[in-house]
This record gives structure tokens, sequence and C-alpha cells, in this order.
């Protein structure tokens, strides 16, 4: 009797590396010299991050410092969908960026099609937001992972779960 292996395929995000991001953005924020008199509001909710700032010169550089901290703690670019920049009260700018997670159904789709082209051993199915990937063999699955990683998807991919 052949055993068969899998892992899943998922699109996540540490939150707790996420909150330290933002927390590590607002005091430097705080702290900076051309930033501290700006009033800027970081603010981390259930599915988005809300940026309220005086201007588009001073959103942009915030944007920069809270990009730069994500990376520092290995959180994907990926994870961010930059939204419309909109004016506020007091002639201050928003800015909404909202944090995305799990993998939509036609994407899921697609990255199914490509395996099931590519490997014929293998079967993939899905599960909610995340792809399911069974195979026979461990190598099969080491070069599916290879396949998808060496694709440009709009979303990070993570590989979890690897039996």
């Amino acid at each position: 009797m052949a055993s068969t292996f899998s892992f899943d395929v998922v699109s996540d995000f540490d939150r707790q590396e996420l909150v330290n991001a933002v927390d590590q953005a607002k005091r430097e924020v705080t702290t900076r010299f051309d930033l501290k008199d700006t009033k800027t509001e970081i603010d981390l909710e259930a599915d988005q991050i809300v940026i309220n700032t005086e201007n588009e010169f001073v959103l942009g550089q915030v944007k920069d410092l809270l990009t730069t901290k994500a990376v520092k703690r290995n959180l994907s670019l990926k994870i961010f969908d930059f939204q419309k920049v909109e004016p506020a009260a007091n002639g201050r700018v928003r800015e909404v960026i909202k944090l995305k997670k799990g993998l939509s159904q036609e994407l899921a789709k697609q990255m199914s099609k490509l395996i099931r082209d590519t490997f014929k051993n293998a079967q993939s199915q899905i599960q909610g937001d995340a792809l399911r990937v069974t195979s026979k063999s461990k190598d099969e699955l080491q070069q599916i992972i290879n396949l998808l990683k060496s694709k440009d998807y709009p979303v990070a991919l993570q590989f979890t779960n690897y039996r």
C-alpha cells in the first residue's frame, strides 16, 4: 500500500508581526523630525489599516515607513492592497490599506489547473480559501512548490501542513 503525501497552499500573514510593524511605524512617526508635527494616525483594524495625515507627501513617507517595517518583519508586501487616497476633514488626507488573506476561487482554480497540466500524478482540491495538493511522491510535491514559487501571483503564498 503506497502512502500519499500532501501540503496546503494558503495566503496568510502573521498578525502579531503586522501589529509589531504598525507599532514600530507609529513610534517612528512620533519621533522622526519631519513627521512628528503632522498629527499622523495609523490605525490597525481587523482587515485594514487606515492612515490619516496632513498631505499626500507625508502619506507617501508614512507608507514607505510602514512597508519598510513590514519587510523587516518578514511580511510580504503582497498582503497590502492600497486603496485610493481620499480627502479627510480639515484639508487632511486618508488612505485605507486593505489586508489580503486567503486565496480567491479564481486564483485557486488557476493554480489547480497549472498543477494538473504540469504534474499528471498529483491531485489538487480547493478547500475554502486554501488549496490542498496530494501526491504519492514527496519529490513531486517539492517540484510543485518550486513551480508555484516561480510564478508571480498577486498574493503571498505559504505552504503548510506538509506531510
